[in-house]
């Protein structure tokens, strides 16, 4: 399938979690191919060696994305540092490790917080200024598991059903002002995220623990993408007239998701009769 290419030159990329995995592998790949880029981090001297490698090609600066008067500032110095922001790329984010039983409402509110409500914050400050300046594209790190789920880490998966949903909404509301959304949605790979950094592990039930070690022992065969592979793929997405909504990246989320969407069908349609019988009568 070929793809109508933009020309790729100077693209100026603003981007959240740029201090590890896939956010720090991106800038510096855009950053090597001579665009522009805001890199963000919660701790500025985790990116500064950006700075030192790249110069004025690089803006660093600190951003907490759960502090929404500090994403506005942050946002709005990026854009004026460049005079435009062509891609907005929101990568921040942490996976909640336990139970739907075990997990607080406050460690839920805590991932929302950055997952789902500073990815907001990032849209929302930049909407304004990619409608004045005529265009952009918003991507968006989801995950595989944005269409499935997984035991222990359920709260992490929702809240990326629920980035996938806000993100579907978004692309047709901002569609006529010429701005590109995208959805990008890794398989496993063999990122940071799966440090302490990037983990939050809740109190555990004593009665979950033996399920919990089964499901941790389950992943260790899991074969993992490496993260160095993925800048052109990005490029490609970014590069085109007309970008996907969803990406997955990597090979191995397309047979997961058309497994289970197939298991949803045809539970659906086994209980079609019933289902249809719930009408009633048109009103």
């Amino acid at each position: 399938m070929e793809h109508q290419q933009e020309n790729s030159s100077n693209k100026v990329w603003f981007i959240t979690g740029a201090s590890r995995g896939f956010g720090r592998v991106w800038a510096d790949a855009a950053l090597k191919r001579g665009d522009k880029v805001a890199a963000t981090a919660r701790n500025l001297a985790s990116i500064a060696e950006l700075k030192e490698k790249y110069g004025d090609n690089v803006l660093t600066l600190e951003l907490d994305v759960t502090n929404t008067n500090q994403v506005q500032a942050v946002v709005t110095q990026a854009h004026q540092y460049f005079g435009r922001l062509d891609i907005v790329l929101n990568n921040a984010g942490y996976s909640l490790v336990g139970t739907i039983e075990e997990a607080s409402a406050d460690d839920v509110k805590a991932l929302y917080d950055t997952n789902i409500f500073g990815t907001l914050a990032v849209i929302k400050a930049a909407l304004p200024l990619l409608r004045q300046q005529g265009g952009g594209h918003i991507l968006g790190t989801s995950s595989g598991l944005g269409h499935v789920t997984l035991p222990v880490i359920g709260y992490y998966c929702s809240s990326k059903w629920a980035f996938e949903a806000i993100h579907e909404s978004l692309a047709a509301e901002v569609k006529s002002f010429g701005i590109k959304v995208t959805i990008i949605e890794p398989g496993a790979y063999a990122t940071e995220f799966g440090s302490q950094d990037s983990l939050k592990f809740v109190a555990g039930l004593d009665i979950y623990a033996d399920f919990k070690a089964q499901f941790v022992d389950s992943l260790k065969d899991m074969e993992r993408g490496d993260p160095e592979a993925t800048p052109q793929a990005i490029f490609q997405i970014v590069d085109t007239e007309n970008p996907p909504l969803r990406f997955n990246l990597g090979k191995h989320n397309l047979a997961w998701a058309r497994a289970a969407y197939a298991e949803r069908l045809a539970t659906w349609e086994a209980w079609q009769q019933v289902s249809e019988s719930a009408q009633g009568q048109p009103k």
